[in-house]
């Protein structure tokens, strides 16, 4: 994920400050970053965060494409992961000798793949030697291209100059893109991303391609990556959150890099980008060199947000992985979105049931009982309603049958019993203090500006959101329990051997 960067400032002052001092602080804190913080958007929508910290000549950058899985459609699941990979492939002169012959290899590597899938869809009807003949004309086409290739060259063009953490991930609600740098070469940076999304070329796509299949083939081989896959399916009736990240392996094999380039133009538009830039420079010079490198870049209308919502379940769901593989218990509830007023409840719930050596699953499931060698639980704060989970390894000569009734015993607990005032005030500490570690770097805290910004819908909500741990209580730890903790909200998965699957 994020790199490190090159200055850490001290974590036992900040959680002094924020902890100790409390609220008062924090919100002097927030007027401290308020004064550091600038922000504007360009005429075509790309939307810029500037935090200035001058301490060390460094600063990241965070690119949040507010695009995910959660996007794509039905027939082209992967596609927003694949084009994570893809951006690194270079533009029209990044990455290329020749870019006008490259484009025409390029264009003739695209008729044949739609050529040969076309006829492989023919099943047992398809005819053996058009298949050959286009497979060789396909493989002369791609050599052909790679006459043109300056392959790695975007990526050597920032690590050359001392780029570190230099990477991108994609998840559901999703993508990206992140690097730190010498302060000194901003404007390398600017002109090397505003090129990425003006003028990408997705060269090698279909070796990539390959390369993502060979990732989807590593999660259908592990167990839990199975079981992870089937939970999803069943916890999910109609969201998009059913399929996953990476992708069905059918609708890899069929995509096609012109279908790749219009998921980019119908996702990527600077309407739907927003950039963190944190660290020693000058807002006055990023901003002047944003509208020169930016500015051009075509506008467009910001993508509609996901319209399918996510029925109520109306009973509990179960699926069993039988696997010769170490068994597994997993438990979901389906929670609201990051932006519900029950988000900081079930941030602290997590803190009292599953998170640590000091919560309450650990404590009765692994040290006392010794039932389990791992248990672990908490929310996932999401862009659309999500689940809540429950994640327990049973110990060896234990089931997993034993884990789950250990797992409801301390979810009636907590629906039945107030938690006591000192360890609803240790999981307020623990709360806050996950949320403030993002401070600790310029690479975490641009992450948590743009998630704040773009799904909380302001940034200033990185910081609110510790006021609204301060401010929850016993009975909403509770109530929460009690709302969605329920028999019928609930989807189980579980990994099982064969010959206990089968009793």
């Amino acid at each position: 994920m994020a790199g490190t960067v090159a200055r850490r400032i001290r974590p036992a002052l900040v959680l002094f400050v924020l902890l100790v001092l409390g609220p008062a602080a924090m919100s002097q804190d927030l007027a401290g970053f308020e004064k550091r913080l600038t922000k504007f958007t360009l005429d075509n929508g790309l939307a810029f965060l500037v935090l200035e910290r001058h301490e060390a000549p460094v600063v990241s950058f965070h690119t949040y494409a507010d695009v995910g899985a959660v996007d794509e459609v039905t027939g082209f699941t992967g596609l927003a992961h694949l084009f994570e990979h893809m951006a690194f492939k270079g533009t029209q002169t990044v990455g290329t000798n020749d870019y006008q012959a490259a484009a025409a290899a390029l264009a003739k590597m695209d008729d044949l793949f739609v050529a040969l899938r076309k006829e492989k869809q023919k099943g047992d009807q398809a005819d053996p030697a058009i298949l050959k003949k286009l497979q060789e004309q396909f493989d002369q086409a791609d050599a052909e291209a790679q006459k043109y290739i300056v392959h790695d060259e975007y990526e050597e063009s920032l690590t050359q100059q001392g780029a570190d953490g230099f990477n991108a991930y994609t998840s559901e609600d999703a993508t990206q893109y992140i690097v730190s740098l010498p302060s000194n070469k901003l404007e390398l940076w600017m002109m090397l991303e505003a090129e990425r999304f003006a003028h990408p070329v997705l060269r090698e796509f279909y070796k990539e391609k390959d390369v993502v299949m060979e990732e989807r083939r590593m999660m259908e081989n592990s167990p839990t990556g199975r079981l992870y896959e089937e939970f999803e399916g069943i916890a999910f009736i109609a969201h998009p959150y059913r399929d996953g990240v990476i992708g069905h392996m059918s609708d890899l094999q069929a995509l096609s890099r012109p279908e790749a380039e219009g998921f980019f133009k119908a996702h990527y538009g600077p309407s739907n980008l927003t950039i963190a830039i944190v660290g020693d420079v000058d807002p006055v010079n990023v901003k002047r060199l944003a509208a020169k490198y930016f500015a051009s870049v075509p506008s467009g209308p910001k993508p509609e947000p996901v319209r399918t919502v996510e029925p109520p379940q109306r009973g509990e769901r179960r699926v069993t992985v039988e696997d010769a593989a170490q068994p597994v218990v997993l438990i979901g509830y389906h929670q609201p979105n990051v932006n519900h007023a029950d988000n900081a409840p079930l941030e602290v719930v997590s803190q009292i049931v599953g998170v640590g050596r000091t919560s309450r699953l650990y404590k009765d499931l692994v040290k006392d009982k010794k039932i389990a060698v791992s248990a672990n639980a908490g929310p996932n704060p999401s862009k659309y309603p999500s689940l809540f989970l429950f994640y327990v390894v049973p110990a060896k000569g234990h089931t997993t049958q034993e884990c789950e009734q250990a797992v409801y015993a301390q979810i009636e607990k907590l629906k039945t019993e107030p938690v006591s005032p000192e360890e609803l005030k240790k999981a307020k500490t623990r709360s806050r203090a996950s949320v403030i570690r993002e401070l600790d770097s310029n690479s975490g805290l641009a992450a948590e500006l743009t998630f704040c910004e773009v799904v909380m819908g302001d940034w200033r909500n990185f910081f609110k959101e510790l006021d609204k741990i301060e401010q929850v209580t016993a009975a909403d730890v509770q109530r929460v329990a009690q709302t969605y903790f329920t028999k019928k909200n609930r989807t189980v998965g579980v990994i099982e051997t064969a010959s206990v699957a089968s009793r």
